[in-house]
């Protein structure tokens, strides 16, 4: 496989500093770093990023996710190794994800689940996650990034 073109937040002048600083703000918001590598990471699965999700498995290991976590983040509803935090993450990940999959995707079911372990700050930063990993995804896959060209 080859890359169609550069991915096009390196490619436009100033499109790559305002993702990171989106970053940078999830960060801050208050969620634990490994909650939101999973995000991450299960958002990529989705998606089919091999990029990110060679990107968001290296990350969130240096973020302490363990190997047994990684393995099986795509299984977690089935795997005994996530919190019920964690737990509440992924399915808010999944729904806003798969928004054309059902005609309410994120129903109060799922929203409801997330805020009783997330306060506001929170739900924001993991929602800000799920965007701005939604948004690399598509650019990686449209112009077909290659897992691990990034380092």
């Amino acid at each position: 496989m080859q890359s169609r073109m550069q991915n096009p937040a390196f490619v436009l002048p100033g499109a790559m500093q305002p993702i990171q600083d989106i970053f940078k703000a999830v960060h801050s918001g208050g969620v634990d770093g490994q909650t939101l590598e999973l995000v991450h990471l299960r958002v990529s699965q989705i998606n089919g990023c091999s990029a990110c999700v060679d990107a968001g498995a290296k990350t969130a290991r240096k973020a302490g996710v363990s190997d047994e976590r990684l393995a099986t983040v795509a299984a977690w509803r089935e795997a005994p190794y996530f919190t019920e935090p964690e737990r509440a993450a992924l399915a808010l990940a999944e729904a806003a994800t798969r928004l054309a999959d059902r005609p309410d995707p994120v129903n109060d079911e799922v929203w409801d689940r997330a805020a009783t372990y997330f306060d506001e700050k929170q739900l924001a930063a993991i929602v800000m996650m799920i965007g701005v990993t939604n948004l690399f995804n598509r650019l990686n896959a449209t112009t077909r990034q290659i897992a691990g060209a990034w380092g």
